[in-house]
């Protein structure tokens, strides 16, 4: 024991610095076997190492730069940082090859160009209170590091007070050429071959046209949010926008068409905790998809579902329960009550009283619909179509009261412990339970018997009466019960396979319309359209360009109704544009749905026998009938257990 000690002792000082230390510890928990273990440390390299600053920057560029219009964005915020009052975006391929933003503003000096492609070099934080005071757009330090990572950057810059400016080429994070240059005061900023070092992140990216509407989501966003600057976006040598510098409500209207000018309801209240202000759009402008709604929190476009919970209890009982209404509101508040930075993209903030910031939202909606009389009043009036009721206009004689006099509805109102009170015997207005399944001949049905439910081979019996309630369902006997059919929900089914089957092999049939309509776009729509016309035509619609942000619907499907087709394209963009992006579909998919979900049989409207059995067929036809194309069914089915447990039978 005493020899092993004194050979440790010898392995311990004859070993390296930081061999020594990991011994020692070893030593210390007295691990069998030491000597052994010192034997094969000497083939053990070191494992952990520095990044290379390239591959860090990469790493980073994955939080900040996902898709060409992520640079976009970063790129638009530092020109705003810079005090710019022109601002151009250039796009060429999607941005997969071309993002050129020149502004006019305040430039920087020979240093600070080099400097600002370093990790984490800001001009807008020095100290840690600075972070909870930030009013800028960019602050983080990242955008230009992580852009210079995944693409070819040149830049151009020159200040007011100096006579040259500066050009700088950067490449996979490495500067290239440094030199004077002639420039016009501000800076320009080219990025170029976006991920041409990350051939992988390269494939991800979607066609030219789905990456074109995000680049004009973003551009939206910023030039929203500063109406007092003005700004342009030009794709492939094509100017899509030319905003002037205006007020807000004329920055609106630039950006989501004209047919907002007579419809928006100004949100203003200045409150000592907050300021809430922006436009709201009257209950009629209400879409059935999450379209136009923009939320500002100190100028930073932020995506907030608990905000806008608070504009849609505003709407409550003005608007249907699934329209979502326009906004652009824009809340100030003090930096401190702000986090901005809890997410790379600075979409997601967190207040520090979101309650507080919840009501004063929501009240500040309700006054701008009551100031402007768009809230709903109380009418104390009868309504044109009440009074032409027969039972309004016609006398209510002796006879008539005496009849309803001695119904037992009116006993139980009017005299004492009648509330439970049944009838027996004959004059019963109840009957029992088991007439339900007796047939119009006396006899009784078999209640084992299985009912003869329609088929894709065998239709729905002639026999079996159907009744529609509420002008929304349809009641279908089955064996041991019956189904409850909601008509909206079977036909969306039904119109969903159809367009699938008819899209499969062959384009379904177009029909040429006689007077072609004319579709005016606004150019975020104009890219969606761009992007899906092909698969249109599939589904049987004829749709061309025609100029700037126009197309005309040249042909529709024959089962279109002539007059309705700039309608049903209208709302098929909307359905198209909002589709969640955390499910994968095709652009036929969605295209697919949104058609079935938009020409399917609404509620509330009234059913012949005829479609009522048509539908129910066409339903049971499906190869998958029991639930619409989103999951949700489109029957329940009632059993005579359940029934009789519900009456505490």
């Amino acid at each position: 024991m005493v020899h092993r000690q004194n050979q440790i002792n010898t392995d311990l000082s004859a070993a390296a610095d930081k061999k020594s230390v990991f011994i020692r510890l070893l030593r210390v928990i007295r691990v069998p076997n030491l000597l052994f273990l010192t034997a094969k440390l000497d083939f053990v390299p070191d494992r952990i190492l520095l990044l290379p600053d390239n591959i860090a920057n990469q790493i980073a560029a994955g939080e900040v730069i996902q898709r060409p219009a992520s640079a976009v964005k970063e790129l638009l915020e530092n020109a705003v940082d810079a005090g710019a009052t022109e601002i151009k975006l250039i796009i060429n391929d999607a941005g997969k090859s071309l993002i050129q933003v020149i502004d006019n503003g305040s430039g920087m000096s020979e240093t600070d160009a080099r400097m600002c492609f370093e990790r984490h070099a800001t001009s807008k934080i020095q100290t840690i209170e600075d972070l909870f005071h930030i009013r800028t757009m960019g602050f983080r330090g990242e955008a230009l590091a992580s852009i210079a990572a995944v693409a070819q950057v040149e830049l151009k810059t020159k200040k007011a007070d100096e006579e040259t400016g500066i050009y700088i080429e950067v490449e996979n994070s490495v500067v290239k050429k440094q030199e004077p240059v002639a420039a016009p005061n501000g800076t320009s900023i080219a990025m170029k071959n976006l991920f041409f070092n990350v051939p992988a992140r390269r494939n991800f990216l979607k066609s030219n046209a789905a990456e074109m509407r995000h680049i004009v989501d973003e551009f939206t966003r910023v030039a929203m949010s500063f109406p007092t600057i003005q700004f342009s976006l030009t794709a492939n040598s094509q100017q899509l926008f030319h905003l002037e510098a205006g007020s807000l409500k004329q920055r609106i209207i630039q950006l989501l068409g004209n047919n907002y000018n007579a419809k928006l309801v100004t949100v203003k209240e200045d409150m000592d905790y907050m300021n809430v202000y922006g436009f709201v759009g009257k209950p009629e402008t209400a879409k059935k998809t999450r379209g136009d709604q923009y939320f500002f929190v100190n100028n930073r476009f932020i995506k907030s579902p608990y905000l806008n919970h608070a504009v849609m209890n505003a709407y409550q009982e003005m608007i249907a329960g699934d329209s979502f209404p326009l906004y652009v509101l824009f809340i100030d508040l003090d930096p401190t009550q702000v986090d901005v930075n809890v997410h790379p993209t600075k979409q997601e903030i967190k207040f520090e009283d979101e309650k507080i910031i919840y009501a004063f939202v929501q009240a500040a909606i309700k006054h701008a619909l009551a100031q402007f009389s768009v809230t709903p009043t109380l009418d104390f009036d009868l309504d044109a179509s009440i009074q032409q009721l027969p039972s309004v206009q016609q006398p209510f004689t002796e006879k008539k009261q005496e009849a309803a006099a001695s119904t037992s509805i009116f006993k139980g109102f009017t005299q004492k412990n009648q509330a439970h009170f049944i009838e027996r015997g004959e004059r019963s207005e109840l009957k029992h339970w088991k007439e339900f399944y007796e047939t119009a001949s006396g006899e009784k049905v078999d209640e084992t018997e299985t009912s003869p439910l329609p088929t894709r081979h065998s239709p729905l019996a002639g026999e079996i009466e159907l009744t529609q309630l509420l002008n929304t369902y349809i009641t279908l006997p089955s064996a041991n019960g019956f189904l409850l059919i909601h008509q909206q929900a079977a036909h969306e089914r039904v119109l969903y396979e159809q367009l699938n089957a008819a899209g499969k092999d062959k384009p379904i049939a177009t029909q040429r319309s006689m007077f072609p309509v004319t579709l005016e776009l606004t150019p975020a729509d104009t890219a969606v359209m761009t992007e899906i016309t092909s698969d249109l035509q599939y589904l049987g619609y004829t749709i061309e360009p025609f100029g700037k942000n126009t197309f005309v619907i040249q042909g529709t499907p024959a089962d279109v109704e002539s007059g309705n087709e700039k309608h049903i394209i209208d709302i098929l963009l909307e359905q198209y544009k909002h589709f969640s992006p955390e499910v994968k579909f095709s652009k036929r998919e969605k295209l697919v749905r949104s058609l079935a979900r938009q020409q399917s049989i609404k509620t509330g409207v009234r059913l012949t026998e005829r479609e009522m059995r048509q539908l129910v067929n066409d339903l049971f036809a499906c190869e998958q009938p029991n639930i619409t194309p989103d999951g949700n069914p489109t029957y329940l089915e009632f059993k005579q257990e359940q029934l009789e447990k519900m009456f505490g039978r």
